[in-house]
């Protein structure tokens, strides 16, 4: 068992990228070094013939469940080196590898049935025998489901240690960076999100404890005196991608809470830029943006995000990934398709408007902000 981020096969998925560049081109996507499909191939190198099976976690549960082996839904597959436009494995890449695709496993769309809850499972859990197991997506797929943004225009905003954008789309966007990649959606859109490397991260130095304090200074504060790019990591991904890219200061905080605000503005200016790339590929983006994530448990903070952004955020209960795979299990079930399923179990949350008097202010260093990243070579001119 390998874990996702095992990066022991870097060279094998960078040959994939070679081979396989006119695929991944016409679909928006890049092999990175991580993906499932170099994992696999280096399986198959280091193992021979005694590679069986080339399985995700989901088809391991699903056997178990079922008694017998099941399909993978196209959002696991995705890495693996699954075409969902083409709905096909990218079998010119396999071969030019010496990868049988007869190791790999059937895909079908989530949401789709794998078969049933056999005696031995059902001994062995309390489940019913005979109940539908349905396939599943991706824990960042289930986690965006679960917000509600289901249908095409709705954006979801997940702001944990890092800040991901999903949302979706009616037709398959393509981003030359490669920081904007899409999955399927189970209705046959798409699914295009990006994950930056700014995030919650951010306030990684506070003790939680004193989180909430710094919020009501910083909100009574107002707008901070200072801009300030909170990113911790070397390089970022994305609404950019830069590998130089840095944090940085545009002046010096007056206190504590001037630093914390500026570190909340500096999130919020990152997701400003994230939905202002989505607009540029040609992907609306409609009504207010919905929220998830620790960080938007922080009213001020979500606050200052719909403000910069000057759209309402809706904060949404129970967006756990968990929640978002119910809606699954529920489409075709007791609800014909995944929106019909988001209309009748999610709740619909709290709508947090923007502050109309710290506009200007944010406004201003927001336009700081941009400007600093263009002089440093990191944000495109496009």
């Amino acid at each position: 068992a390998l874990m996702y981020d095992d990066r022991r096969a870097a060279d094998v998925n960078a040959e994939a990228q070679r081979v396989g560049s006119t695929r991944w081109d016409a679909l928006g996507l890049s092999v990175g070094p991580t993906a499932a499909l170099g994992r696999a191939v280096w399986c198959l190198r280091t193992y021979g013939s005694g590679l069986r099976h080339v399985l995700h976690t989901p088809e391991i549960v699903g056997r178990e469940l079922t008694g017998r082996p099941v399909a993978t839904d196209w959002s696991h597959a995705l890495k693996s080196g699954y075409d969902a436009r083409s709905a096909e494995w990218a079998h010119e890449v396999f071969a030019a590898l010496d990868f049988p695709l007869a190791l790999l496993p059937t895909v079908r769309a989530p949401a789709t049935e794998a078969g049933v809850v056999g005696p031995d499972a059902a001994e062995a859990t309390g489940l019913p025998e005979g109940c539908s197991v349905r396939l599943g997506m991706t824990d960042g797929c289930a986690g965006q489901i679960a917000t509600g943004a289901v249908e095409p225009g709705r954006f979801v905003g997940v702001l944990g240690t890092t800040y991901v954008l999903k949302g979706v789309s009616t037709d398959l966007v393509r981003d030359a960076t490669g920081a904007f990649y899409s999955h399927r959606h189970p209705d046959g859109w798409w699914l295009p999100g990006g994950a930056s490397n700014t995030g919650g991260e951010c306030l990684a130095d506070v003790a939680p404890a004193r989180l909430p304090a710094l919020d009501a200074a910083a909100a009574a504060r107002g707008p901070a005196s200072y801009v300030r790019y909170p990113l911790r990591r070397d390089g970022e991904r994305f609404p950019f991608v830069a590998g130089a890219a840095r944090g940085f200061e545009l002046g010096r905080p007056r206190d504590e809470a001037d630093a914390h605000r500026a570190a909340l503005e500096g999130v919020a200016f990152v997701e400003r830029l994230a939905l202002e790339r989505v607009e540029r590929l040609g992907v609306p983006v409609l009504g207010p943006l919905h929220a998830a994530g620790g960080g938007s448990r922080s009213t001020v903070w979500t606050t200052i995000r719909a403000t910069v952004l000057n759209r309402p955020v809706r904060v949404v209960e129970h967006a756990e990934t968990a929640f978002g795979a119910a809606l699954l299990a529920a489409t075709g079930t007791l609800h014909e398709d995944l929106a019909a399923s988001a209309a009748a179990m999610v709740r619909p949350g709290t709508l947090v408007e923007p502050v109309p008097e710290e506009r200007p202010a944010l406004d201003d260093a927001h336009g700081r902000f941009v400007v600093a990243l263009h002089e440093r070579g990191w944000l495109p001119d496009d």
